[in-house]
Order: C-alpha cells, then structure tokens, then sequence
C-alpha cells in the first residue's frame, strides 16, 4: 500500500514510521534494521559511543554497512557544559558528511542544528510536549514537531495524542506522535488523528535486533499498563519505567534539598548533568545485565500491546499493512 505525508517526503521512506533514539538502546543493528524495512532508525549519539562502544563515525559506518536506506540523528542540544555542546556541534557535522539529512533535535533551542541542516538540504524534527515549547521549536526553524505524549516512555508529556495534536495542529508544521503505540491499530488511529507519522521506542526494544538485556525484553512483555510509573529518580524529571520491586523500594521522587537545587538558576545546570551523569551509569548496566535488581527499564504504556519479541522488519511491515 502507497502511503505518504509529510514524513515520508522530509524523511524519504516508505512508511511513517520512526524508530525513536533511545538510551541506552539504539544500537546499530536495530537502526538499521527498521530504515532497512522501510522505516527510519535515527542514531542516539551517547547511545552509539559511550553504551555500544564504538567511535562515533566508524559507528555512522557500521550502519551504512547494514543498509543504505535513510537514517536519522538525534541532536540533544541542551547546553549543560561547553565540552558536550561542542562534542554535538562536530557530531552533526560528521553526520552531515556520512549523508545523514533527517534530524531530531531535543531539550533546548534548535536554531543552530536547523541552520547548519538546512544549509545541507535536510530537514529538522524537534520533541516538545507543549505548545509553548513547539512555538518554540517552530521560531527556532523546524520542519515538523515530534509530539510527545503522556503514553510515552523516557521523559514523558502530560497530554492525549488528541489532546497535543490539537494543541500543536495550529502552528503549521507537520506533526509526529510519540507515546503508547504498540499495535498496527495504534499506529492507524494516530494518523486517523492527522499526524503525519508515528514514533515507537518501547515497541522496537522487545525485537531481536534490539541488544537489550533478555530480561528487559520479556519484562516489556509482561508488563501492562498498570506496571508503568513515573521516577525522577533517574534524571531529575518525570521518566516512565516499569515499576520493578527496586524501583518501588527506591522511591519515584528526589528529596527536597535535590529539588530545591535542580530549580536554582545557579544550580540546576550542575544538578541536571549529575542526574544524566548516574543514569547514563544505570540504565547502561540495565541493558546489559538487566535483572531487576538495582536497574531501571524504561518503557511506556505500549507495554499493553506487546505480546512477544519479533523482528524489527515485520513490526515495520505489520504496520505497514494498517496504513489507513
């Protein structure tokens, strides 16, 4: 079936359909895997080096030796430190030079990856959970909005897919919903909705190509929705994990003095990146030696709709076959 919006145009794929840049789990075999089926896997930076080891471009190349089909980059652009700002500058030129041309910008303003993108002949997609934060992203020179929605998994929104499609439509950019599809009917009533495509992160851990710990793939399984809770534990804001006999002992909020500091404006720079910092540490040893004990699994609400661990390709064909 023959299905376009404005994400197969900006993206150049056949189905609108992204494979979402996830820490710790975007290795190359599963980026490639869902670009190769008709998708787009989009590479997650600090996922490809610091997780999976490998150095930044020879990864790019690994890739490009798995598919040639297209392939995204995820641009976080949070200035926490001058040494990460500038490591990110250079990562999108190398990205650029390897032929990446899709980009995802997140947490902060993208003007500066919309210039140097836009001056190559590609095109910018930024997450926001918000309309201010979509303005935001639009007066900054995105293409499109990455919408993400209360069902999501990582840091999460606060609204319906219908509530932020509604909120979002408004500015004029295409959107993209990301959060709670786990099923080709889901990916179907979202463009229903009017998005011009899907974004999946939970749905894509629980595939072979995926090197996700076996123990994380069959706790998505498990899970249901009710399994899903918030912690700002990790990160210093609201991330959807399932609720694991440790994360309940843990505790899902910081204490007041670490709140306090994460809202200074002297404070909250250092705090936040001593958050990244400890998740980086375990969510990394959640993928590998996943067990339960002393991890966390990020997941969201698409958990309800995950039965098994099946290829990436035919999840990508599957909802293919649903395009309405």
């Amino acid at each position: 079936m023959t299905f376009e919006s404005a994400l197969t145009r900006d993206a150049h794929i056949a189905v609108p359909l992204i494979c979402g840049p996830m820490y710790p789990c975007s290795n190359p075999e599963l980026v490639a895997a869902v670009s190769e089926a008709g998708g787009i896997g989009v590479v997650q930076p600090i996922s490809l080096t610091y997780v999976h080891g490998y150095e930044y471009r020879a990864g790019l190349r690994k890739i490009r030796s798995l598919t040639s089909k297209p392939i995204g980059f995820n641009a976080l652009i949070e200035q926490s430190s001058k040494v990460y700002h500038e490591r990110m500058i250079r990562w999108v030129e190398i990205a650029l030079e390897e032929g990446v041309r899709f980009f995802i910008t997140s947490l902060g303003n993208p003007r500066w990856v919309c210039d140097r993108v836009h001056a190559a002949g590609g095109v910018v997609y930024h997450d926001v959970t918000e309309r201010k934060w979509g303005q935001k992203g639009v007066d900054g020179g995105c293409d499109g909005l990455i919408a993400v929605n209360n069902r999501a998994g990582g840091h999460t929104g606060r609204m319906s897919p219908q509530q932020l499609f509604d909120e979002l439509a408004p500015l004029g950019v295409p959107l993209v919903t990301a959060g709670g599809v786990g099923t080709a009917a889901e990916f179907a009533e979202d463009l229903r909705i009017g998005y011009a495509g899907v974004q999946l992160g939970t749905r894509f851990i629980a595939t072979p190509e995926c090197t996700a710990s076996d123990a994380y793939k069959q706790a998505i399984v498990r899970a249901e929705e009710k399994d899903i809770t918030l912690t700002e534990r990790l990160t210093g804001v609201p991330v959807s994990v399932i609720e694991t006999e440790y994360v309940k002992q843990l505790g899902t909020t910081v204490g007041p003095f670490a709140r306090w500091l994460l809202r200074g404006r002297r404070t909250k720079g250092m705090m936040r990146t001593l958050f990244m910092l400890n998740a980086a540490r375990k969510m990394k040893a959640s993928l590998n030696h996943g067990t339960g004990s002393g991890e966390y699994w990020q997941a969201g609400r698409s958990v309800a709709g995950i039965h098994g661990v099946v290829p990436a390709a035919e999840i990508v064909r599957e909802f293919a076959a649903a395009l309405p």
